[in-house]
């Protein structure tokens, strides 16, 4: 069976985009794939963290996973600061990655163009950490965003550097990019991701907002003057960003639901779009709620740290190895 690995970096509470984006696939890909799926807490820590909303944020973050469909049967899932090899391995891969290389990437050079000072080494050669994330379990797919493609573009260049220097070590992993759902906008500006770390919230649904608050953000959602329900994310990005959403969580091409809206106002489109929304919601919130109240999260990442930890020791070794360092 082929492996897959993916993690999320829970800096704030996940969203619709999250889920849409990346957990509800997870759920998918693990019927036909060995599924490794980590929380990326210490790459939370590049900025600046409130240590009580933090632990808490990583909590909920494994508690909707497991609300979401993750199944801790056909799923490895941890924290990534349990498997202590990541950490290691990262220096190793930052002691061979250019510096050229890390200032090329997206998060670090946009911070310093909008001017943003008093930036930690961590959020500079955190590129390297994820590449040992990856590299560290052999995975053979990667599935990411359309933004995140180039963290697993250097995650091959290293490994294939590394495979140079010393012989076969890393399997070159492939990047695996939805077709529908990639990218969910915000829905206040559906020009930009939607993100929770975006100023205000009404563009943005979490996945434990009140079930009334999310109803309100997508009746508010910004639209445009064409009156028609189409998809046409250049013309009509913020229509086109609710079709995407109402199609992942439904079911329904997009196709159809144009087709089923085509004489219809935005108002009774965005009602439907929200009725979808809000009953997807309500189901991982009762879940959620229920793993909360009966201590699987501890028990799941137990089990999972103690799987990974085996994968990524034998790893880290056979690269100490091969590098020099092990004198054992």
């Amino acid at each position: 069976m082929k492996r897959m690995l993916s993690g999320i970096k829970p800096s704030g509470q996940l969203t619709l985009g999250n889920y849409i984006g990346a957990l509800k696939n997870f759920v998918n890909y693990q019927n036909d794939y060995e599924m490794i799926v980590f929380i990326a807490n210490l790459h939370c820590i590049t900025v600046p963290q409130e240590p009580a909303e933090l632990r808490k944020n990583l909590k909920d973050a494994i508690a909707l996973y497991l609300a979401c469909g993750l199944d801790p049967e056909r799923s490895t899932i941890f924290l990534q600061s349990d498997v202590m090899e990541h950490a290691q391995l990262g220096f190793i891969m930052c002691c061979n990655t250019y510096m050229g290389e890390l200032n090329r990437m997206t998060q670090f050079k946009d911070k310093q163009v909008k001017g943003e000072t008093n930036l930690s080494g961590g959020l500079y050669t955190y590129p390297s950490l994820m590449a040992a994330d990856i590299l560290i379990y052999d995975p053979d797919y990667v599935p990411v965003g359309e933004d995140q493609k180039q963290h697993v573009e250097l995650a091959r260049d290293l490994a294939a550097r590394f495979n140079n220097r010393y012989g076969e070590i890393f399997k070159l992993p492939e990047p695996l990019v939805p077709t529908v759902g990639k990218r969910i906008m915000s829905l206040s500006d559906p020009t930009k991701k939607m993100s929770k770390s975006d100023k205000g919230d009404k563009g943005c649904i979490y996945l434990l907002d009140d079930l009334n608050v999310a109803r309100k953000k997508i009746m508010s959602a910004v639209t445009d003057n064409f009156a028609k329900v189409a998809f046409d994310p250049i013309n009509q990005p913020g229509v086109s960003n609710l079709l995407e959403i109402m199609s992942v969580l439904s079911g329904e091409p997009i196709d159809s639901i144009v087709k089923r809206f085509e004489n219809s106002g935005y108002g009774d489109f965005k009602k439907a779009v929200a009725d979808v929304v809000v009953a997807e919601l309500d189901k991982i919130q009762t879940r959620y709620r229920d793993i909360i109240a009966s201590g699987e999260v501890e028990r799941v990442l137990q089990e999972g740290s103690e799987k990974a930890r085996k994968i990524a020791y034998k790893k880290l070794m056979k690269v100490q190895k091969k590098i020099g360092i092990e004198i054992r």
